[in-house]
């Protein structure tokens, strides 16, 4: 009769111990101060900008927005809103037109390649102030032709949300959305595009019933980088915006002029913004998910 052995237990290493105080420990560094943000800003109304805190309420989100704050957080708030969306719509179309692009080589296409994603290595402030000049001297070059037939006025620039803000914020979403429809399209199977074109389907057919559904959840990644990135910019939004701040820089004005947890609510407030959007696309992707396998065939 074969006797049944039980195999031991292996001990974890001291290394594994070391190695798990250390990940909690850059946990805690990561996360720690959003932790403390969101908690110093539920202060009472005599509360500080350090603990302990005076009080439990919603005193300062309120009074931020409640327009009793130093910030106009309403208006701050529709042109990050507006120019994030603008941003994650741009990215995803014109990501996904250059993955078709480059499915087939052309001329000069590894150094449009190499133009397209020399932004990442750039400082973003020297993006910046790129943008900025390049839209200035526009400015001086076209500016008396423009008034002579009254389209501008003779002082004015082209700086703003959407010309040299939205300019900045592509050259920062769009090298991610890049990389990732060159990675997809690289490794899509063509034959199901040739058995849709044998079936009699078009080209826009064949991308609409089969391309389209097969990259949608990347889709939806490079729409979340594309609004989360321009939500949370601030170094290529400095010199680019004009005489508009968007969220961002008015949470980082506030860091030198405010002294109350107004800056806490403001800095709760953005993040409360990323994480709904993140979170309510992830819900809209399960769900579309859920209901695919629903109505799918059934094998055999």
């Amino acid at each position: 009769m074969a006797v049944k052995t039980v195999p031991r237990e292996e001990k974890r290493p001291r290394s594994f111990y070391l190695l798990a105080l250390f990940f909690a420990l850059f946990v805690i560094f990561l996360y720690g101060p959003v932790v403390t943000i969101l908690t110093l800003s539920f202060q009472g109304p005599s509360g500080g900008l350090t603990f302990p805190m005076n009080g439990v309420s919603f005193y300062w989100l309120e009074r931020l927005w409640g327009g009793g704050g130093s910030v106009d957080i309403g208006s701050a708030f529709r042109r990050s809103l507006a120019l994030g969306l603008t941003v994650m719509v741009l990215t995803v179309v014109i990501s996904v037109l250059a993955g078709l692009a480059f499915r087939k080589k052309f001329r000069g296409s590894t150094a449009l390649f190499y133009v397209a994603v020399a932004s990442l290595i750039v400082p973003s402030i020297v993006v910046s102030l790129g943008i900025a000049l390049e839209f200035r001297i526009l400015d001086e070059i076209l500016r008396p032709y423009l008034a002579a037939v009254g389209l501008t006025s003779p002082r004015g620039n082209s700086l703003g949300l959407f010309t040299s803000g939205l300019g900045s914020h592509l050259s920062w979403t769009l090298p991610f959305g890049l990389l990732i429809m060159f990675a997809v399209f690289n490794r899509l199977d063509k034959s199901y595009e040739e058995a849709a074109r044998d079936l009699g389907a078009t080209n826009w057919q064949s991308f609409r019933y089969v391309i389209l559904p097969m990259i949608a959840p990347f889709l939806i990644g490079i729409a979340l980088f594309g609004f989360t990135l321009s939500w949370d910019e601030i170094a290529r939004s400095s010199q680019t915006m004009g005489s508009t701040n968007t969220l961002p820089l008015e949470l980082a004005a506030l860091t030198t002029t405010v002294t109350t947890p107004e800056i806490y609510a403001l800095g709760t407030s953005v993040t409360a913004v990323s994480f709904t959007v993140i979170f309510g696309t992830l819900a809209a992707f399960l769900l579309l998910q859920r209901r695919r396998q629903r109505h799918a065939p059934k094998a055999g």
